[in-house]
């Protein structure tokens, strides 16, 4: 079997737009999404330029990109969260897709255009791109938040109703009693797929996935969760439901057992890489002239979406309790379309509902509602932290002569409440910044001192007292987040010691270099315990055995160790700089510093300045790096004595 050379060609195009769009968008502090559809837009077989042969020849990728990422959300999503906002989102949903069907019709009526045709274009705008949207909400961090719920909620909620309406598109203006039980038995189905996943997360998958855990076989437990994943997505098309929908179901079913983060970290990579993919696909169909050609309709297009959908999902949504804050943000990322629009325009083209004109129009628009969607969920998301924090200052939020000499707790966790646990019971005051307002609603009512917002943001921390604080914690999960916050620290406080945690010697640096007094890695911290641990079990003397720790941590984090005092036995940090031979040019391992004399290499110095923290066994050593080395003085002493000097 011989491969097509142009595929591959098209395919290595597709992922040359992803790259160069995504850092377009990198650079310029926009969503990764706006990126990837810009470069899907470059290479267009419609636009000037290189371009693909066939986008439609990448369908089925961009199909598994829309399967993996709602896998991921289900994961991520859980069905606790989902069932924190059902009533908005179960009626939310239909009633927003009516109200939209409603402004179709009074809006084309008022054009001068076919009511029928109307209705039709105000069900294929109702429905919102749940893809688009989880992706917007997991690049700016918000999947958990309440709103983040809410969309979500919504968004999956419309893509059941999608099938209920490919029912319905077809009829319009001659709803038939037979066409009426075809609806309800659609939405029966829909209803009814959800008892066997029920039954699926209790008795099924859970085992099975314990099962494979026990192997121990990585490749064996990715291959696993992806044919539940992709299984689920299957069987649920098959059913008439959509793969999306599916997929979200897979995932909810993995949230509920105890393996949800190990396979959302194994899918992580093959979500991210098919996720472009599936962007730049859609940038890709663009038609420059179906824009020019169409301008009036396509102006009609997106004014509904932008401005129609904004108002009746803000609309609903404030009517369902929430907060003003909440509803505009409800509004503003549903107001989108996307691929089941795509879906719904077809099969009213088919039936004869709406011309050729709509359905280009509906392409170009969705292309264009995306990009409006991504833009202003960044402009408004500013005025709306404001807004919250300009209401806590006035009602709930602490006096601001409390905020002295406290510590501020960024992030709220696993980890960052178990800061908060042993603060309180040594009776410090803290004050605790978290953008889940469930999270801050709680902690209120326990008397904690909390405010609501993104860590990230320098007015954020400003208003948390950072200026006036002892101690500043940041337990966020995001390395971006975290660099971001700890260098807004240092701004608002040059001397605040500053406590943040990363998982990668790179991460540490990135960390040190931001402001960060002290950066704990999770690997180290479990070291130190075991050593300490192993001594104790061996009767060491306590002192000693504190004494080596503080050694160990000041050796690994590349800290000012504690003076070594004279006859002093336990080990010590020097530097030791690499001459010609010897050693140098080999990797840690080849050389077998540890085995042959017995010091740990625990940072090295380049000879232009670069630096490298916790080296891998892989790391070659060059002449004239600087070695800092961990170990006894005769140890030390005798790596000296085997061709190095001193520094």
């Amino acid at each position: 079997m011989t491969a097509d050379p142009i595929l591959f060609r098209d395919l290595a195009y597709v992922f040359l737009a992803a790259v160069l769009g995504g850092a377009l968008a990198w650079v310029t502090r926009q969503p990764l999404i706006l990126g990837y559809v810009l470069g899907g837009l470059f290479i267009s077989p419609l636009t000037p330029g290189p371009g693909v042969s066939d986008v439609r020849s990448f369908e089925i990728f961009a199909d598994i990109g829309v399967v993996l990422l709602m896998f991921c959300i289900g994961i991520e999503f859980s069905l606790r969260d989902f069932l924190r906002v059902k009533w908005v989102a179960f009626l939310g949903g239909p009633l927003g897709i009516l109200l939209s069907a409603g402004l179709g019709l009074g809006t084309w009526t008022l054009l001068g255009w076919s009511p029928r045709e109307g209705i039709a274009v105000g069900l294929i705008i109702s429905v919102s791109s749940t893809m688009v949207l989880a992706r917007l909400l997991m690049d700016r961090g918000e999947l958990h938040s309440h709103h983040g719920r809410i969309m979500i909620g919504i968004a999956l909620v419309e893509d059941l109703a999608v099938v209920a309406l490919i029912v319905l598109m077809p009829t319009l203006g001659t709803l038939e009693p037979s066409r009426l039980l075809a609806i309800g038995i659609a939405l029966g189905k829909s209803g009814l797929i959800l008892l066997p996943f029920i039954y699926l997360a209790a008795k099924v998958v859970s085992p099975l996935m314990t099962r494979v855990a026990r192997t121990q076989n990585q490749e064996l437990f990715l291959l696993v969760a992806l044919a539940t994943g992709l299984g689920t997505a299957a069987l649920t098309q098959a059913v008439g439901l959509s793969l999306a929908l599916g997929a979200f179901l897979a995932g909810l079913i993995i949230s509920e057992s105890d393996y949800a983060h190990e396979t959302l970290a194994r899918l992580l990579s093959l979500r991210d890489a098919f996720g472009a993919l599936f962007f730049v696909t859609v940038g890709a169909l663009i038609d420059p002239r179906v824009i020019l050609d169409n301008l009036r309709l396509l102006g009609v297009m997106v004014a509904l979406v932008v401005v129609g959908k904004f108002a009746v999902r803000a609309g609903l949504t404030r009517l369902a309790g929430e907060p003003l804050e909440t509803a505009v943000l409800v509004g503003v990322g549903l107001a989108q379309i996307g691929e089941f629009s795509f879906i719904l325009v077809q099969v009213a083209r088919s039936a004869g509902q709406v011309g050729s004109e709509v359905y280009n129009a509906t392409l170009a628009a969705s292309l264009l509602t995306i990009l409006v969607n991504a833009l202003l969920t960044r402009l408004v998301s500013q005025p709306i932290v404001r807004a919250r924090l300009a209401r806590q200052e006035g009602a709930g939020a602490p006096e601001r002569e409390a905020l002295h000499g406290h510590v501020v707790i960024c992030g709220f966790g696993r980890v960052g409440s178990a800061v908060g646990e042993a603060l309180e019971t040594f009776g410090l005051r803290y004050l605790v910044v978290e953008i889940d307002p469930d999270v801050v609603k709680q902690l209120r009512r326990r008397g904690v001192h909390s405010l609501f917002g993104d860590a990230a943001h320098r007015r954020v921390l400003e208003a948390a007292g950072s200026p006036e604080a002892a101690l500043i914690v940041v337990a966020l999960p995001e390395i971006g987040r975290v660099r971001l916050a700890v260098r807004n620290v240092r701004v608002l406080n040059p001397r605040v010691p500053i406590l943040a945690r990363a998982h990668s010697p790179a991460g540490i640096a990135d960390l040190v270099r931001a402001g960060a007094t002290e950066v704990i890695q999770p690997e180290m911290e479990a070291a130190a315990t075991l050593i300490r641990h192993s001594l104790v079990q061996l009767s060491q003397p306590r002192e000693q055995v504190l004494a080596y720790l503080e050694r160990f941590r000041s050796a690994m984090e590349m800290a000012p160790g504690a003076a070594a005092a004279a006859g002093d036995a336990l080990p010590r940090v020097r530097e030791v700089t690499l001459d010609p031979g010897g050693i140098a040019d080999r990797s840690l391992r080849e050389a077998r510093v540890r085995e042959r004399f017995g010091v740990t290499v625990v940072g090295i110095t380049r000879a232009n300045g670069d630096s490298i923290i916790n080296p891998a066994p892989d790391t070659i050593m060059r002449p004239g790096d600087r070695l800092r080395v961990f170990g006894l003085p005769e140890q030390i002493e005798a790596l000296v004595a085997a061709g190095k000097n001193e520094r």
